[in-house]
């Protein structure tokens, strides 16, 4: 058997957000339950709340952490299964520490940790998860303190009811497809879906049973083949929405009545807009490979769009600083200063069916306003050499007409015409190119440019 313990592999699932490898031969209980005591005594908590996605090995890896835990002094308290957003009310609600077991939207063989503080804050490689990493390669011993308490506290319906505090719906009834996958949205889509009544929403589900081992499709709507079945759903129930959420139902995507994918660049506008309606003048967070149309339109709704790197821990960190309203991914995350700056596909959902049902058009006319620019997409490229091809990209850019460029995150290379992002992989040899121009034609030929150049070189 492994050893999951070694230097070597604890460095390998001890990533820059979290922990995430293949269980049992990277994560085991073992590996969880030092990490539970390194936890506990980095973050100097005395409780934390753990909760678990539905893997056939996350169970007993959450209570391998919960024994760790306790033997560094912390009460724990345990909700059982749970998605990564109702993970993150729980540490709201209670004012407790957070553990949430998940790979997310990875394949069957994976698991991981996600953690944060009290209120959701996060912890990640600079604020606490890489001393973590290096207590358990030291070999953590539980300090002389005691041994701490294990509860259980179900917050299902407290989580459901926070929701719809922040996006009631109400108006005309919708009819909705939901795909959760197999994942947790099969676990938290009836409670919030439920509140709401067959009156206002009628649910179609699909892949409702919880099944970490995804018999019908990965759980990562970002690729598309993966939203094929929601599509042609929609279209044969003559559906007004599609929903598909991720394996930890923390991200979500749309699928409007005609069975088109909706871009999370899109959503992210819509829900920027509900915010400043109730928020006027807020900030609004995009990271650098959102849509142009979003920043154009937060200007233009007298808010202050501020721009950022990819990554959770980048969007949360700036919402603290610029006590941002909202803050909206590309990859399908979005976050809200009422719920703890933490990110949630459910209230993502909320915010879009609460807008649907305040009109009488079909999604696809109501999101057209928001649409500006058509866009590729992320395409992934393998490549030898990441920087060396950026940098073969930024020279080929450099002193044209109207060009600029900046390193904020990867290269971006900003045209009034035309813009596009490539970036690398922080763990695969991929290079990510993401690129949007004026009208189909620009956005294909710069996209199709771009694209020869990370491909030639490799």
């Amino acid at each position: 058997m492994a050893d999951t313990l070694s230097a070597d592999n604890v460095h390998a699932v001890f990533k820059a957000y979290d922990v995430r490898g293949i269980a049992p031969d990277q994560i085991d209980e073992a590996l969880a339950r030092a990490t539970g005591l390194a936890y506990v005594q980095v973050l100097g908590v005395d409780s934390v709340v753990v909760g678990h996605d539905m893997r056939p090995s996350s169970p007993g890896l959450a209570g391998a952490f919960a024994e760790g835990a306790t033997e560094a002094g912390a009460d724990v308290v345990m909700i059982g299964l749970a998605s990564t957003d109702q993970l993150y009310f729980a540490s709201g609600f209670l004012g407790r520490a957070g553990v949430m077991f998940t790979a997310s939207h990875n394949p069957a063989q994976y698991n991981g940790i996600k953690m944060c503080r009290a209120h959701a804050v996060p912890v990640g490689a600079d604020t606490g998860l890489a001393e973590i990493r290096d207590r358990v390669v030291a070999g953590v011993v539980p300090d002389a303190v005691g041994t701490g308490s294990i509860s259980s506290h179900d917050v299902l319906e407290a989580y459901a009811a926070h929701l719809l505090t922040l996006a009631p719906v109400s108006g005309r009834r919708l009819k909705v497809v939901v795909d959760a996958g197999n994942g947790m949205a099969g676990h938290t889509a009836p409670a919030v879906f439920g509140r709401l009544g067959h009156d206002v929403v009628e649910v179609v589900p699909m892949y409702f049973e919880l099944d970490g081992t995804f018999p019908n499709h990965d759980a990562n709507p970002i690729d598309a083949e993966t939203l094929v079945d929601l599509q042609a759903r929609v279209v044969a129930e003559g559906a007004d929405v599609g929903l598909a959420f991720d394996g930890d139902a923390d991200r979500c995507f749309l699928v409007d009545e005609r069975g088109v994918a909706v871009s999370p660049s899109t959503l992210t506008a819509l829900i920027a807009a509900r915010e400043l309606a109730k928020h006027p003048g807020s900030t609004v967070i995009h990271n650098l490979i959102t849509s142009r149309a979003v920043p154009q339109l937060v200007e233009e709704l007298g808010g202050r769009p501020v721009r950022t790197r990819v990554g959770h821990s980048y969007i949360k960190a700036t919402m603290a600083e610029t006590d941002a309203v909202f803050g909206g991914e590309h990859s399908g995350h979005f976050y809200f200063r009422d719920f703890w700056r933490a990110d949630s596909g459910m209230l993502a959902a909320l915010h879009a069916l609460a807008a649907l049902a305040e009109t009488d058009l079909p999604l696809s006319a109501l999101l057209a306003q928001y649409e500006r620019y058509p866009l590729s997409g992320e395409i992934n490229s393998t490549v030898a050499d990441q920087g060396e091809v950026i940098a073969a990209v930024e020279a080929a850019y450099a002193g044209r007409e109207g060009v600029s460029t900046d390193r904020l995150d990867g290269l971006s290379v900003l045209h009034a015409d035309w813009a596009f992002n490539v970036r690398g992989s922080n763990t695969e040899p991929l290079l990510r190119l993401n690129a949007e121009g004026k009208d189909q034609q620009t956005m294909t030929t710069v996209r199709d440019e771009v694209l020869s150049m990370i491909r030639g070189a490799r």
